[in-house]
């Protein structure tokens, strides 16, 4: 099936008027060395805190603290580009270097090589583009992590997927006014 996509040029980083890839690293990672902003954020020892952010030209933004075992499961970012950094402990991201349709489909086979996996101390971060799927999760038994994140534009939604082996299934789409 082909379905249009929505791309910038090769080689721009810059989505619909926002700012650049770069510019969002760049605001995440600042954001992940105010040790005040980090201390700010209560931590719960059974699920995942948030505070939402000021992000830089009109993205959205979350500080976000993350339990010992927690995790993302399978999600998108609804067509958003983004960057995220760890400001405490370790975070680990599992990615897909493959892109997806964003439309019409509720169940696809992988190709193999497509997985790809990083680990984000504190301090790194990374950057994605609009069709980026991924989990992210804290490793640890025992730390909690926090990150800091930013989305642009705000995110419309978001698709949590579930993953058995090779097989990538849509579960659920996500809406802003559930996470209010």
């Amino acid at each position: 099936m082909s379905l249009p996509v929505h791309t910038p040029a090769p080689g721009s980083t810059a989505f619909a008027d926002g700012p650049p890839a770069a510019t969002l690293l760049d605001f995440v990672h600042r954001a992940a060395a105010d040790a005040a902003l980090i201390a700010s954020l209560p931590l719960d020892p059974d699920g995942r805190t948030w505070l939402r952010l000021a992000g830089p030209g009109g993205s959205e933004a979350w500080l976000i603290g993350w339990p010992p075992g927690s995790g993302t499961g399978w999600h998108d970012h609804g067509g958003s580009h983004g960057a995220f950094a760890t400001a405490a402990g370790r975070l680990t991201e599992q990615s897909l270097a493959a892109q997806l349709p964003t439309e019409g489909w509720k169940v696809l086979e992988l190709a193999d090589g497509v997985d790809r996996e990083r680990e984000l101390s504190g301090g790194r971060g990374r950057a994605f583009g609009p069709h980026h799927v991924h989990q992210v999760f804290n490793p640890s038994p025992r730390r909690h992590a926090v990150s800091v994140h930013a989305y642009h534009p705000p995110l419309p939604m978001m698709r949590r997927y579930s993953r058995t082996g090779q097989v990538l299934r849509l579960e659920q789409v996500e809406w802003p006014k559930e996470w209010a």
